[in-house]
């Protein structure tokens, strides 16, 4: 909805609408996924080849121009233009062109009521090759709009003539705009004044004189310009057809009865040839047409309305062009973006149809039944118009511009359904290339950019979307401004606010063994089997040692081939020790393939039947992507086997051999003995019985002298070893020793963390005690079981079972980490200060030492 709805009518809307969406799934005869899971996850950190450019002080590199023949990137920016090295963006292959807005157009600007800090700049939106000497820029000048040509030979911009960019360059540099070059002429959508109230599809430069778009409603009405494109319908045309102009945008709606507020996208087309007319539309389009682009589920009522981008699939032959639209719909609070194609056929059809028309009788928009004009309002000048002395548009008849003038608007719609659909993401740019795969087929690719600096990967395969990757492109969030392709290079650039970054289309390394290679399903990557790598199809000599399975005709017909295939990453077969103490749940981690893929587990080599609760089967936490067994006891101790699952491929993750112990008051470890170290264990067991029996004699001795002298006769019998059990975090933690911990579970889960180094836990063994009767304050950061504490906050005493723990936590008071735990001098004494507060709550006597508990 428009924000001129009423607030009231429009959250209605939305909650009717959402509730549509709810109900769509699959249908009886179609099925389309509403949040399809990219199969890999790439964080920013994990990025490889990936070159950046950014220029001290400079921002807003959103428009991108590539000149393959010369090897070079064009990006403008704000008051800045720069050539880059195609195959290395790092590299500035001439100096910055430095373009700022004069102090006075600033000064205006402001003057005007706009801001200095992001309005009053001389933003660069349009930057295109006019010849092959020159290219044509032009900026939005604080609201001011310039334009000049650029000498691409020494790449200098002739700033003493600079001419008006009115009407090809937008005044805001936040409204929509879209340009393209043809023939030396610039075709231009955009609009025409400082407020934006004339918007004007506009031709410049070249040999005619200008033309534009009337200033009527029913031609554009408060439009936003997305895209254009040129297709050169000429071309082997057997009716001499000329090549034709097509516009994106969407605008207020003026044919719905429902709602006139409702905002409607839009495709429009003119004749390259045009020329005006005589006496009407004298230097306005003769040709100007404009329909509805419809991203719709027919069956379940559903339509995207609002058009945010376009990217337009050109071939060799004209007749395979093909548009690709980016729609944007908001119900209630939920974000929906879809993606939805067109073919040039469609737009056709639809520009050759019936009139739509305005009904003054009825006060509706209705189909226009009454006779049409010869020759056809809106058409081009062809070889039937040439027969009958229509040589240009200026020859056509009163009656044939009238009525073009007044019926601008098609009676039917480009009508598509959506190829790939996401909850919760905003996609605000795409680009689209084909490949040909090892089976010889041809596949579409796309790439989309989101409104958060993720990439989404997807691979278009008959009417499924399958989505190979999400991509993290920047450290700080922000929209993705443009992208733009080199098939030649293999390269993607992604334009920016704050920098442009060049990336590869496929990074097959990531895929270290043949199944996880196969099911990735990118026809760029296929599995080399005598190298026994992943690797590139257009970076590999020959073919006859690829493997590749984009249409997965390998899987489905069993899995024995590819069973206990392992994880990518460190040796999964060596298992883990874990010891815990009866009663206390067990956390058994497994890493997952893939974001697709599913975890199965075997006990003791048999399949272990996951339930949906606590208890002695189990159950998968998809949170912690761990196994969570409530309550452990004798019958829990045993072999865990962890496979993740896709497709039938099991990928062996991780073995643990867990022993489940009873409390006791030692500290143990579930390692195995070291040969010849038999006599060293003796002695120090010795030894350490020794002082504990000692100490015990101490504590007793002094307890009697106490209550000698008076000072304790109903003392309470001092009590056992304090024990702090812990609640593991809902997520991975994200903070470990200090430092940022990866998303990747791998690394979390790994040996040194979780675990000691020998992968045993240590126990403490005691009670736990009730919470203190206060409120709770927040959590502690993130406890990881097996290491000390790191600067708690408030004491937990919260009870063992439910928690999702190992266990009990190792609480370290020392001024340094035990073992490498890292608890810190910083830490101590805080915290002893708090232990000794939480205990006296406890009502302990005056001259009881909580020191002495072992913690």
């Amino acid at each position: 909805m428009r924000d001129g709805a009423g607030g009231g009518s429009r959250a209605m809307g939305g909650v009717r609408t959402l509730l549509v969406m709810v109900l769509i799934g699959c249908g009886e005869v179609t099925c389309l996924d509403w949040n399809p899971i990219p199969r890999k996850t790439v964080k920013h950190s994990e990025l490889r080849g990936v070159q950046r450019f950014r220029a001290p002080g400079v921002w807003n590199y959103s428009v991108v121009s590539l000149a393959e023949g010369v090897g070079l990137l064009y990006v403008g920016a704000r008051e800045a233009l720069f050539a880059l090295n195609m195959t290395d963006i790092s590299r500035e292959m001439y100096p910055a062109i430095r373009w700022p807005a004069p102090a006075q157009n600033k000064g205006e600007c402001v003057q005007k009521g706009k801001n200095n800090q992001t309005e009053c700049f001389n933003y660069v939106r349009f930057l295109q090759s006019y010849n092959r000497t020159h290219m044509y820029t032009c900026g939005t000048y604080a609201f001011q709009p310039k334009c000049s040509y650029i000498d691409v030979k020494r790449f200098t911009l002739d700033t003493a003539a600079l001419e008006d960019g009115k009407g090809k360059c937008p005044y805001d540099p936040a409204r929509g705009h879209t340009g393209l070059i043809v023939d030396k002429e610039l075709y231009s959508a955009t609009l025409h004044n400082f407020l934006g109230s004339e918007p004007v599809i506009l031709r410049s430069l070249g040999q005619h004189y200008s033309m534009k778009t009337e200033f009527l409603p029913t031609w554009l009405n408060e439009p936003d310009f997305v895209g254009s494109a040129l297709v050169r319908e000429s071309s082997g045309s057997d009716i001499g057809d000329d090549d034709k102009i097509y516009f994106f945008f969407a605008e207020r709606a003026e044919e719905l009865d429902c709602d006139s507020e409702l905002t409607v996208s839009r495709v429009a087309r003119v004749c390259k040839g045009d020329v005006g007319g005589a006496r009407t539309l004298q230097k306005k389009w003769t040709s100007f047409q404009k329909a509805r682009l419809l991203c719709t589920l027919p069956e379940r009522h559903v339509t995207f309305n609002t058009l945010r981008a376009m990217f337009t699939f050109s071939d060799r032959d004209w007749r395979n062009t093909a548009f690709f639209a980016i729609f944007h719909a908001q119900w209630g609070d939920v974000d929906v973006s879809a993606v939805c194609q067109y073919h040039i056929s469609d737009l056709r059809r639809v520009f050759n149809g019936p009139f739509k028309e305005y009904k003054e009788s009825a006060q509706k928009w209705v189909e226009y039944t009454g006779q049409v004009p010869s020759p056809r309002p809106g058409s081009c000048i062809t070889r039937w118009h040439r027969e009958h002395g229509y040589n240009s548009s200026l020859q056509l008849p009163d009656a044939t511009l009238n009525f073009a003038k007044k019926h601008p608007l098609m009676h039917e719609r480009a009508q598509a359904r959506p190829l790939l659909l996401k909850r919760g993401v905003n996609f605000t740019r795409l680009a689209v290339t084909r490949v040909t795969a090892l089976d010889q087929r041809l596949y579409s690719v796309l790439f989309i950019g989101t409104a958060e600096g993720w990439l989404y990967k997807a691979l278009i395969v008959g009417s499924e979307v399958h989505v190979i990757e999400e991509v993290q492109l920047f450290e700080q969030p922000q929209p993705v401004e443009s992208l733009t392709i080199s098939h030649s290079k293999k390269l993607l650039y992604v334009g920016s606010r704050s920098e442009v970054l060049q990336i590869p289309l496929a990074d097959c390394g990531r895929y270290v063994s043949l199944p996880d290679c196969l099911l990735s399903r990118d026809p760029y990557c296929a599995w080399d089997s005598e190298g026994r790598a992943c690797v590139r199809t257009d970076q590999h000599h020959g073919s006859s040692a690829l493997k590749q399975d984009v249409m997965l005709e390998t899987f489905g017909r069993g899995r024995a081939k590819f069973t206990a295939t392992p994880v990518p990453g460190p040796d999964r077969s060596r298992p883990r020790n874990v010891t815990v103490v009866v009663g206390s749940d067990l956390v058994l981690p497994c890493q997952l393939v893939s974001n697709v893929a599913q975890a199965t587990w075997q006990f003791n080599d048999r399949e272990l039947v996951l339930g949906g609760g606590t208890g002695t089967a189990g159950r998968f936490d998809a949170a912690l992507r761990a196994l969570v067994i409530g309550g452990a006891g004798p019958a829990q101790q045993g072999r865990y086997t962890c496979f993740s699952e896709e497709r039938g491929v099991r990928f062996l993750s991780q073995t643990y051999q867990v022993a489940v112990v009873a409390s006791a008051p030692v500290f143990m470890e579930a390692r195995a003995p070291e040969p010849g170290a038999g006599l060293f264990w003796v002695l120090v067991v010795t030894l350490g019985s020794g002082c504990l029996l000692l100490l015990a004699l101490a504590l007793y001795l002094r307890r009697r002298l106490k209550l000698a002298l008076g000072k304790g006769a109903d003392m309470k019998p001092l009590e056992s070893t304090l024990v702090y059990p812990i609640s593991l975090p809902k997520e991975p933690p994200s903070l470990v020793h200090g430092k940022m911990a990866s998303d990747s579970d791998d690394r979390f889960w790994e040996t040194g963390n979780f675990y000691y180094s020998d992968g045993s836990l240590k126990i403490v063994p005691g009670h736990a005690l009730s919470p203190p009767t206060a409120p709770p304050a927040p959590s502690p950061p993130t406890a990881i079981p097996g290491q000390p504490l790191h600067s708690p906050g408030r004491l937990s005493l919260g009870p063992l079972r439910g928690s999702g723990s190992n266990g009990y936590i190792r609480l370290n008071l020392s001024a340094a980490g035990e073992g490498g735990g890292g608890g810190g001098a910083e830490y101590a004494s805080p915290f002893k200060e708090e232990l000794r507060r939480t205990l006296q709550q406890r009502s302990i006597l005056p001259d009881a030492n909580p020191e002495e508990s072992s913690v």
